[in-house]
């Protein structure tokens, strides 16, 4: 029914009946949906407005649901496994170790093991200044309206950890800072300006002010790398921020579709400076961000993971030199 849908609104262009609040309640809400919602709730009426704000609050309910539970416990760097409690938190419980340690109250009747004492890990207290610091910057062109959504949904929900501090910025040719809208994502959402030119550029260097400590900071950037504004300062500046000893990530889509469509010429000039550049799923995207905070090879990951980078223009490995 989605398929159908979104081939509707594309090809017959149906996206006007989306101002009609009887059409809106009958479709079939998905990620697209979201977008197409998002990108014209400026000319909606309030009645019709009003439909659409609820039917984006059930699907960020439902994607939350989802891809909370899994970013949580991937994400979640503050234990010390080398350390153990027999007092731990429930999502902090080592079930391995709690099950043969209760083996012998193994209960025939239930089929079950009643555990007398539970083993855990111990959670270590960071401060504010020790906690690595996450920005999400995200290109908001027309053609990244899916990935925006997922990447508001998971900065909100990485900022609901104590672990680290997230930050959410979203670009065309101007730039949108929701970090201080995170707490709630549907209204992070209605912050996003879908639609428009790209100065990936003038983005990335608002980001890089505001890094406080780069050898504590991971930089992602989710852009298609079809850049408007000036792309050798671009590749300036991220090779800038690598040197700095920033994490520097690019995702050229973060989406449950297939192969995006990207400029392979700026994409191989990125993957030059030694930055990893590739195409992620939602589900893979908290396993991959747990391996950048642990600072692992992206590479490696992305091999393990079957996805395939970007390969490095020779050329521009070499200009770079």
């Amino acid at each position: 029914v989605q398929v159908v849908q979104k081939d509707a609104f594309e090809r017959l262009n149906l996206k006007q009946m989306l101002m009609e609040p009887e059409f809106l309640k009958a479709i079939e809400a998905d990620v697209n949906l979201v977008a197409d919602l998002v990108s014209l709730r400026s000319a909606m009426p309030d009645k019709t407005k009003d439909i659409a704000r609820s039917i984006i609050s059930d699907i960020v309910a439902k994607l939350m649901q989802r891809l909370e539970q899994k970013t949580t416990e991937a994400i979640r760097g503050a234990l010390d496994r080398s350390r153990r409690t027999n007092r731990p938190r429930q999502r902090d419980i080592d079930w391995p170790r709690t099950i043969t340690a209760n083996l012998r109250h193994y209960q025939p009747d239930h089929k079950t093991v009643v555990p007398e004492r539970l083993v855990g890990f111990m959670r270590r207290q960071r401060r504010l200044v020790d906690l690595d610091e996450v920005t999400l910057c995200v290109d908001q062109s027309g053609s990244m309206a899916s990935s925006v959504i997922y990447a508001s949904i998971f900065a909100a929900v990485m900022a609901s950890l104590p672990v680290v501090r997230t930050k959410l910025v979203c670009f065309d040719t101007a730039i949108v800072d929701l970090t201080e809208e995170l707490s709630d994502p549907v209204e992070v959402l209605f912050g996003v300006q879908l639609g428009g030119g790209t100065d990936i550029n003038q983005a990335v260097a608002y980001c890089a002010e505001r890094i406080e400590r780069p050898t504590k900071a991971h930089f992602i950037l989710i852009t298609d790398l079809y850049e408007g504004g000036n792309g050798q300062e671009l590749l300036q500046r991220l090779a800038a921020l690598v040197r700095s000893g920033v994490n520097v990530v690019v995702l050229l889509a973060l989406t449950d579709q297939g192969r995006p469509g990207y400029d392979p010429a700026m994409a191989g000039s990125v993957a030059s400076l030694g930055i990893p550049v590739f195409a992620c799923t939602p589900d893979h995207f908290p396993d991959m961000m747990a391996a950048a905070l642990r600072r692992e090879d992206i590479g490696a990951w992305a091999a393990g993971a079957d996805i395939k980078l970007i390969r490095a223009d020779t050329e521009a490995a070499k200009t770079a030199e």
